[in-house]
Order: C-alpha cells, then structure tokens, then sequence
C-alpha cells in the first residue's frame, strides 16, 4: 500500500482509507486527500505555478480549501488568504500588494473577479464550483494532473491580510520570523500551545467555522490533523447547526470566537434542549473580548470545558487560561505559554510594576519580521530587544496571570477618567433583547470623550435607553455606563465577529455635520 507522505507532521490512521474530514454529507479520506493534492500541484505546476509563487485563495471554509492547501505546499508555494466578503475590487488590492501569481477562488460567479483582476496577468485562476470564462474548474485540473508523489511537511504557509478594523489591510507572512530560534524551541512553543490547552490528540473531532482567511482557522485544523484527529468544516455559521454538528458527529474540540457564543446562547431553551452536546470537552474562545459574564453563561450551556486563548496573528499565540483558571480568575486571558514573554509598558515605554496596567507587549518564537511590502517592523512596533507592542491593555498578577481590558485605540477618557468599552458592552451583551453592541468615544465639552453605545437588537424585539439603564444597576460602576444610546438595525463586524468601530465612528462624524 502506497503511504500517505503530507509527512511525519501529519498523523493519519493505519487505514488510509478512513475520513480525515467533513462538511455537510460529503467526506474525504486520507488517501483522496492526498491523491487530489498531488494531482491539483500536478496541474497548477503545468500551468506555470512554481516554488516561492504566491496563490490567492478566496474560499470559504470547505473540504476543498484542504485539497488547495496541500497542494500548495506540495509546490512549495504560499497561500495569500483573501477574505471572500470582499468585492473583487477590495480584493484586488490584496492580490496586488502580494503579487500573486495564481488564484483559487470559489465565488458563485468568479466573472467580475476575472474582470477586476484582468491586469494582473496571472497564469491561472481556478474555481471551485462555478465554470466561466477566463477560469478553470478545479475538478478539471484534478482528474487531469499526474498522480506524482510530491512529499509535505505541513499545510501551505500563509499570508494572513489584517482585518482592517483600524485601516487598510496589511499583509502578514505567517513564515517570516522575526527572531531566529532554535528548532527545538519553536516546536516546544507550539507543542505548549496545543497541548497545555488540550487542543489536539487522537481520536477528536475538531469543528472548523473560522474562516480561513484568518490564521485561526488554517492553524486549528492543521492541529487537529497533525495530532491524528478529524475535523468537521460548517461554511457557514449558523448558531443551531453548531449544535446539531456537535450531537451528530460527536464533536470534541470547537474553536469560536465570542459573537458565535453570544448567538448560540439567544437561542431559545427549547431549541437549545433539542440537541445532546456532552461530547464536546474543549470549547475555546478568543479574537475578541471574552467577557466574564459571556464565559460564565457558556459554562451554564456547554459545562466545564471553555478555554480562553490570547493571540495576534503578528505574534502567534501569546497566553491561554484552562477551565481551572477560569474558575479562580473569571476574568483571566490565562499564564503565557512557554518561551512567551510578557512586559506591560507604561506611555514611555517603561517597565511597570506587577499589578499595575499598562501596553501588553510580547516576545514569542513567532513575531513575523515585517508586512508585505513595507520593511521589516519599525520602531513602534517592536523594541530593540524584541517585545511586540500589542496594541492592547492589561495587566499581570503575582502569579503571572494576564488579564485584558481593551484595545488601547478604543479606551475612553471621560473627565481624565480611563473608561474601558468592553466592560459596558459586557453587561449589555447579556440583555436578552440585545443581539449585539458597540461602546465608542465621543467628544463632549465638559469631559473631553463619554461613551456611546450602539445596540442591535433581536429581530422584533423593542427596548429603550431608559431599560438599559436600569438593567445596569449593580452590574456597573455608573462613571463606566454608556452617556447614550443608538439603536440601529446592525452592527458592522468582519468576517470574524469583530465590530468595525472605524465605521461607527465614521458614521456618527457624518451624522454630526448633518
């Protein structure tokens, strides 16, 4: 029997023959897995797709998106993740800041994205579906290509574009390391990431509904593969499918960001009680702030299984906290993993003292050297001795326990006051009226800034300033409440739940000129 050769990183079972992943009633094995791989490098290498060649990929998270990975890395190329939310126009901005030499893309009709990326004169897009002109159908390049056996040690590396919550994109590879580590210490890092948050092992079943133009959902179902286990993909998310998915396919690990909670816990009782979710031993949260109060109510639903995860996709995985800690420190992002350390700075870039708050900055094994394009990391970003700055605010305990408060941009100062956005739209995350929400600052004469909170609300559902108010009795300090409301139909978010306060921003600077 011919072996499996994505490579010692990978874990497939005795049987080549048995599924390494699902989405919907389709499934794949390890060996088609494999084949398909060879065969799709086979013809993308025909048409000119060589090593070093950057791929877009543009793909939502599906069965194919694994074939495509492994095929680039088969060709020792890299895959640039473009968010498939973006208009080809917005895309093409992407595709042209990284030179891509090659696209895959799986839009319902890829004709506009050929029209719009028609001067960039690439040797070939692909679509996974849909046939048209100027493109070709993966499904055609497969059956066609050769089955050579081309060796993998992993998945494609990546360039990962930021989400643009605070500005233009800027592109990420994932590959291009800032400092220069010993093997050994990169893979204790990575193995204190997997394992000290029990995220992979023999015998899971990892779900997958991150996108996989974010490094968290490539890296979670490398994981999930590479520690011998299977993964599930949903395409898209949907809060009661999740835990049908889970009860169907006894899912053990689930990798969410905090809005796909918020949205499976609106969710009715009685549709909630339809579905056994006991399976699932890892639910781990982060991206986003993970609220006390959010990872409280997940516990009720899920039990004792949530974890918090602490990242940026500029610095890999920082810090991580267990359900242990969890039930000590509520508020807690968790200890940093091995070989990460921590520094909190005040405004000038000083140490300050344990317990005090501050800048989180990080030094980890996977600080990238730089963005595409613009030069290795400047000054403002990383310090001579190697600490990141994260952007972020927090602080550290006398046990070496991180604890987050909010993004450095978003704070408030209301009368010389810090007021932190995430803990008021904590408290109104939970109004069971509420489907989402977002606290800005705005100017004000007397105080500089006071907060202002956008709220969506459930579909039919009415509710007043005057009820929020009183729903923050006791849960709130009342210099930390909202100085007013907005009520409007959505929040506008990322494709990773993140809320685009550059927009809510925007929007109420052209309300005030009005």
């Amino acid at each position: 029997m011919k072996q499996l050769t994505p490579s010692p990183a990978f874990a497939p079972p005795d049987d080549l023959d048995a599924v390494c992943a699902t989405e919907g009633e389709r499934t794949l094995t390890w060996r088609s897995w494999n084949e398909q791989a060879d065969r799709l490098a086979s013809s993308l290498a025909r048409r000119g797709v060589k090593e070093g060649d950057r791929v877009a990929v543009r793909s939502h998270t599906r069965l194919e998106w694994m074939v495509v990975s492994l095929a680039v890395a088969k060709l020792k190329s890299v895959i640039v993740a473009v968010n498939y939310r973006l208009s080809p126009p917005e895309s093409l901005y992407i595709a042209r800041d990284c030179e891509v030499t090659a696209a895959i893309v799986d839009d319902e009709d890829p004709s506009d994205l050929v029209a719009a990326w028609e001067e960039l004169g690439l040797r070939v897009i692909v679509s996974m579906d849909t046939p048209a002109p100027g493109v070709e159908l993966m499904a055609d390049l497969i059956a066609e290509g050769e089955p050579e056996d081309r060796p993998s040690p992993a998945l494609a590396p990546l360039i990962i574009y930021s989400s643009g919550t605070t500005g233009a994109p800027k592109g990420a590879p994932l590959g291009g390391l800032q400092t220069q580590v010993d093997d050994a210490v990169r893979l204790d890092y990575m193995l204190s990431v997997l394992f000290d948050m029990a995220a992979g092992g023999p015998g899971n079943t990892t779900l997958i509904n991150l996108p996989m133009h974010h490094g968290a959902g490539p890296s979670y179902t490398q994981f999930a593969l590479q520690t011998g286990g299977t993964v599930v993909f949903q395409r898209r998310f949907d809060a009661e499918d999740v835990l049908r998915l889970i009860e169907r396919h006894g899912i053990t690990h689930w990798v969410a960001v905090p809005t796909m909670l918020q949205r499976i816990l609106k969710l009715s009782p009685e549709v909630r009680d339809r579905y056994d979710i006991s399976s699932l031993r890892f639910l781990m949260g982060g991206a986003a702030p993970f609220s006390q109060e959010l990872k409280s109510a997940a516990t009720d639903l899920f039990g004792p299984v949530i974890y918090e995860i602490y990242g940026a996709t500029e610095t890999g995985m920082i810090a991580g906290a267990t359900p242990d800690l969890l039930s000590r420190k509520p508020n807690a992002t968790g200890f940093p993993f091995r070989h990460v350390d921590l520094r909190i700075v005040d405004e000038s870039g000083n140490e300050v003292p344990t317990g005090a708050t501050g800048e989180i900055t990080v030094r980890t094994p996977n600080i990238i050297s730089g963005y595409i394009g613009r030069g290795p990391l400047g000054a403002d970003k990383i310090s001579e001795d190697g600490f990141y700055s994260t952007g972020d605010v927090g602080h550290v305990d006398d046990e070496g326990v991180l604890f987050i408060y909010d993004r450095i941009t978003d704070m408030i100062i209301a009368g010389g006051v810090n007021v932190y956005p995430a803990e008021s739209e904590a408290v109104i995350a939970t109004h069971p009226l509420v489907a989402n929400v977002a606290v800005i600052g705005v100017p004000d004469e007397d105080h500089g800034e006071q907060p202002l909170a956008f709220v969506q609300t459930v579909p039919g559902a009415v509710l007043t300033a005057d009820e929020l108010y009183a729903f923050f009795e006791g849960k709130l300090a009342k210099y930390k409440w909202p100085r007013s409301f907005e009520f409007i139909e959505e929040i506008p978010t990322n494709s990773m739940g993140k809320t685009l306060k550059r927009v809510l921003r925007r929007s109420y600077v052209e309300d005030a000129k009005a």
